[in-house]
């Protein structure tokens, strides 16, 4: 027995139920739903094709099963939309709005597009919209929020069906008829019932039965409410709790007089560790969640949670490890029991609880698990929890702490497991909660961090202004933290962001403050780094002269340092300019010394890529036949060096 296997509402339905689904009724709605997408719109009726998506909405109060029919519709029609269904979710458990942003970048990441970090609202839905043109697909958006968050998502095709489950109608969105939901027909209401009674106890007493369901309103989450506790007392006679629930009174809904009934007969242990549940990220909670926020043991909460599915309470999901989902019919009633029955100190201490346990199993499974891909497995399984987890900590206020914790891990896991490329758009959020919480707690040294994060993040996705912008932030940041790293990275990024918008005397300038920091720390590797800028931006703006000295100064300083490599790249760099300047002899010399510590180097295609230069200064000065060698050198080289790294692989491949 599952609740997934019941016409109840807030299902998540990118989940895979834990026992095969059933579903109860509702033909009626179903017929209408599919003959609505077959229907002409008004478009067609007036001669032009139609240029979005198909909007079908199915409105209903939490509770009336309006997500499984969605569910059900979806797995009816999907051979007719081969390339898939995509499904999101636009409220949260508790109700608030997803924003758009995060939505379209979830939307994106399941059809493999790439989502660049910090890109804005308008930018992601475009970018929807575009991977969706061609494509034949049907969007699921369970629990919307109002009509401007559907508008901002629907496809702009009308190969596409978008299906909308919405508590009310989408006024603003054309061309669409809500389907509405009242209770299940009293068959499908009854045969709901016996899934957790037994067929016995209704068909002995069908009028007791009849009473149940229409004291329920015939409303599947009342129902299975109701059908969990007669489930979990089995002397007790359907008649008693038809009696009960009617004793309850006309207060509130129906769901809320059997939830109230049924939360009454909790013990109190279990009864709190119910009401804490509305604490977990997205509504999402396993043994360990739950034994954090209750404060007993894993083996208890699990034991616990068995039995809240048991009695409807809950919703199964997944098997490995296993989960549960709060229903989102009952998370308002559980979060208003919470700060009703619960001090503030008691929640802000389940909370802190739960945070704390979350970060070290975190830590303890990139830790102990036995491969880096299931490691990366299990934070990809979890990635949504654990962001949810984050960003409900930041938005406490007070567990500062803990998600900084939180937050460093995740960072670190997400680098190693994905790449920064990949996990970018996560890193960019991430970063964003971390510069919330360094401004909140003035901590000039964390926001100086976060904002040079998010700067190179944006900087790597062309938005140079606004990185140039959050770079200054950030050297100010580090200048009031007196922290000399995040100074001098800040300056030296301030002169890139101006170089990349072709400023090139401002670049030529904070590159320079950034050299004066590291000269007098005696930093010689960075500092010959920056005197190679410097010369970068010289010779961008054609002042050759000044770039040949920087350069220089560049190739003494890693000869200093020992570092043969850079050496003989700085060398090549300055041969290079040499050539702009008209000065190919120079340049010829220089470029044969480059080649020679590239040999020291042993850098094999540093060694080509010269000996190609060499040719064509060579050609330049008039001497063809040296140029045919150089090129035939550099050839070979390249050819060795290809065959080598074949054989290489070749030897690995046969291990």
């Amino acid at each position: 027995m599952t609740d997934q296997a019941v016409d109840t509402d807030g299902e998540r339905l990118s989940e895979e139920p834990v026992v095969e689904s059933r579903f109860l009724g509702r033909n009626r709605e179903l017929k209408e739903l599919r003959a609505d997408i077959e229907r002409a719109g008004l478009d067609t009726l007036s001669g032009r094709k139609a240029p979005r998506a198909r909007v079908l909405l199915i409105a209903g109060r939490p509770g009336s099963g309006r997500t499984a029919l969605a569910g059900e519709l979806a797995a009816q029609v999907a051979d007719d939309y081969p390339d898939g269904v995509l499904r999101a979710r636009l409220s949260e458990p508790d109700g608030t709005r997803v924003p758009v942003a995060r939505i379209a970048r979830e939307l994106l990441t399941d059809l493999d597009r790439p989502t660049p970090p910090g890109a804005g609202e308008d930018d992601l839905t475009e970018a929807l919209r575009t991977a969706l043109a061609d494509r034949r697909v049907l969007l699921l958006l369970d629990d919307a929020a109002d009509a401007e968050q559907v508008d901002a998502l629907l496809p702009d095709t009308p190969d596409c069906l978008a299906v909308v489950v919405a508590e009310g109608p989408l006024t603003g969105i054309t061309d669409v008829r809500p389907c509405t939901l009242g209770g299940l027909d009293t068959k499908s209401a009854m045969e709901l019932l016996s899934w957790y009674t037994g067929s016995v106890r209704i068909t002995v007493d069908p009028r007791a039965a009849e009473q149940l369901v229409e004291v329920c309103q015939a409303q599947p989450a009342a129902l299975t409410l109701a059908g969990g506790w007669l489930a979990a007392r089995p002397q007790a006679a359907v008649a008693d709790l038809a009696r009960h629930v009617h004793a309850e009174g006309d207060e509130g809904t129906a769901l809320s007089r059997v939830f109230r009934l049924v939360y009454a007969s909790l013990p109190s242990t279990a009864a709190r560790m119910l009401r804490l549940l509305s604490l977990a990220p997205a509504g999402l909670v396993d043994p360990h969640t739950a034994s954090a926020l209750a404060g007993c043991s894993v083996n208890g909460a699990r034991t616990t949670l068995d039995d809240f599915v048991g009695l409807g309470l809950l919703r199964a999901v997944g098997s490995t490890p296993p989960g549960y989902e709060v229903p989102a019919c009952l998370h308002a009633r559980l979060t208003r029991l919470a700060e009703t029955q619960d001090r503030p100190a008691e929640l802000q201490l389940a909370r802190a609880r739960m945070l704390e346990r979350t970060e070290r199993l975190h830590q303890t499974s990139q830790a102990d698990t036995a491969t880096p891909r299931a490691a990366a497995d299990w934070l990809r399984a979890r990635r949504p929890a654990l962001l949810a987890s984050a960003r409900l900590a930041v938005a406490d206020g007070e567990l500062d702490t803990l998600a900084r914790r939180l937050m460093s891990q995740l960072v670190r896991a997400m680098v190693a497991h994905f790449g920064t490329q990949a996990a970018a758009p996560d890193l960019y959020g991430i970063h964003r909660l971390v510069l919330d919480v360094a401004e909140r707690r003035e901590l000039p040294r964390e926001k100086a961090a976060a904002l040079l994060n998010l700067a190179d993040l944006d900087a790597r996705t062309g938005r140079t202004a606004e990185a140039l912008v959050r770079y200054r932030a950030a050297l100010d940041a580090g200048r009031e933290a007196n922290d000399p790293y995040a100074t001098g990275r800040a300056m030296e990024s301030v002169g890139g962001a101006h170089l990349e918008l072709g400023d090139y005397d401002r670049a030529a300038d904070w590159y320079g403050r950034a050299l004066a920091q590291r000269l007098a720390r005696d930093e010689r590797a960075d500092a010959a780094r920056i005197y190679g800028r410097i010369a970068t931006a010289h010779t961008y703006a054609g002042r050759y002269g000044e770039a040949v000295r920087s350069w220089r100064a560049a190739v003494a300083g890693y000869r200093k340092g020992g570092d043969v490599a850079a050496q003989a790249r700085a060398l090549s760099e300055l041969a290079r300019v040499q050539e702009y300047a008209g000065r190919p002899e120079e340049s010829l010399r220089t470029c044969q010394e480059a080649v020679e510590w590239a040999r020291r180097a042993e850098d094999v295609r540093l060694q080509a890529a010269l000996h190609l230069r060499l040719a064509d200064t060579l050609d330049r000065l008039g001497d063809p036949v040296a140029a045919g060698l150089e090129r035939s050198t550099a050839d070979r080289m390249l050819k060795e060096d290809s065959e080598d790294a074949c054989e290489i692989r070749s030897a690995s491949s046969e291990d």
